[in-house]
């Protein structure tokens, strides 16, 4: 007799046929989950995955609300851990940097830097090609909005390798290192003078004390600090730009633009120098050889740091991470160069230390003020 099949003995409701594996329904029974939808969540190397996104309703197996994030807010958390990582990465390398141009010695500046470009274009022509990343670096030079500013952060970089080197051996680096510890205030003067930000008052604290400590510090030296300036300016400036490529151009494509932009003048120096026996690079031995060779590894390691940084963390973030620089550029000047500091100079840098501290109190305090609103969204939602 057929008709519709029953399930248990007096139950009347038909049951519905299950469909069969290749049926369209069976296709779509897992399309989505009951309580949610696929959405693609960004990945911390910049790729799509597929992640379920819960509804604010969407009760967990026991019958309670789900206590678990959004996929979403973890690949955010999981990107600024990465991005905090590779800038304290960035920075401390950089921080330790003058230990190395020590060992370069009697290689001037000039050389130092030309060597940087050049060795630093060979690495990151590996990095191209190991990753694959030929037909991206291609799109950036054809990318209006991407090889711009990757030249004016090219030109920006040569000019803060140059200071740093120079004042490293010429026995300024107290002072190089005071340009990294004025960097922050630069970053917040970079926001209102070009993104017209307003201050809040512990900023303008901030920024006032720091110009007081420059005109303590012009006393001090006998002249204006022109070195810690011009790192200062140089590097914010080309931390602005970096922010600003953001996403356009990851961190590899990014240097490598920069190199070749300025390996035609380094390659120009680097001739002159051998033309008028003033290169070091094969004429003192094959330690010292080698030792300048390894300035494109130990130029494009941390830039390759600070770029995976700077697209992953707000500004306020990375001139926090700023720090870490110049306190062990400091430590190296005084307890390894033995470089003089006196009283009047402890007295400047007290003043550009309590800059720093009014704006890191005000960074802390802005932090924790986001972090109390975003946990009121959430709870909210």
């Amino acid at each position: 007799m057929s008709g519709p099949r029953y399930g248990r003995a007096g139950d009347r409701r038909p049951r519905e046929p299950r469909p069969g594996p290749g049926s369209s329904a069976a296709k779509g029974r897992n399309r989505r989950p009951a309580d949610g939808v696929i959405d693609l969540v960004p990945t911390p190397d910049g790729s799509l995955s597929p992640a379920t996104l819960s509804s604010p309703g969407a009760a967990a197996p026991g019958g309670s609300p789900s206590k678990r994030p959004p996929a979403a807010l973890k690949a955010v958390d999981t990107d600024t851990t990465a991005g905090i990582i590779f800038g304290i990465g960035a920075y401390g390398l950089w921080g330790l940097m003058p230990l190395y141009f020590f060992l370069l010695q009697p290689a001037g500046a000039v050389e130092i830097v030309a060597n940087r470009v050049l060795w630093s274009l060979i690495f990151c022509v590996l990095l191209i090609t190991i990753t694959r990343s030929w037909r991206v670096l291609g799109a950036a030079f054809r990318n209006r909005t991407v090889i711009f500013p990757l030249i004016i952060a090219a030109v920006l970089i040569a000019v803060n390798w140059l200071t740093y080197v120079y004042g490293v051996t010429t026995g300024q680096a107290v002072e190089a290192s005071l340009g990294y510890f004025i960097n922050p205030l630069v970053s917040v003067l970079l926001g209102v003078v070009v993104l017209k930000e307003k201050l809040r008052p512990l900023q303008w604290a901030a920024v006032g004390i720091g110009f007081i400590a420059v005109g303590v510090l012009t006393v001090s030296y006998g002249k204006l600090p022109w070195i810690a300036l011009t790192l200062a300016l140089s590097f914010g400036l080309y931390g602005f730009v970096k922010k600003r490529v953001g996403p356009r151009a990851d961190a590899i494509t990014s240097l490598t633009v920069e190199t070749i932009v300025l390996a035609p003048v380094a390659a120009a120096t680097m001739t002159v120098l051998a033309l008028t026996g003033a290169a070091t690079l094969a004429a003192n031995g094959a330690a010292h050889f080698w030792l300048l060779a390894a300035s494109g590894i130990i130029t494009a390691v941390p830039l390759l740091f600070f770029g995976a940084s700077a697209r992953r963390l707000p500004m306020t973030t990375i001139g926090l991470l700023q720090y870490f620089a110049p306190v062990l550029q400091f430590i190296v000047a005084l307890a390894v160069f033995q470089e003089p500091m006196t009283t009047d100079r402890w007295i400047g840098f007290g003043v550009v230390w309590l800059a720093l501290l009014v704006l890191t109190v005000d960074m802390l305090r802005t932090a924790r003020k986001n972090s109390v609103s975003r946990k009121l969204a959430r709870a909210a939602a």
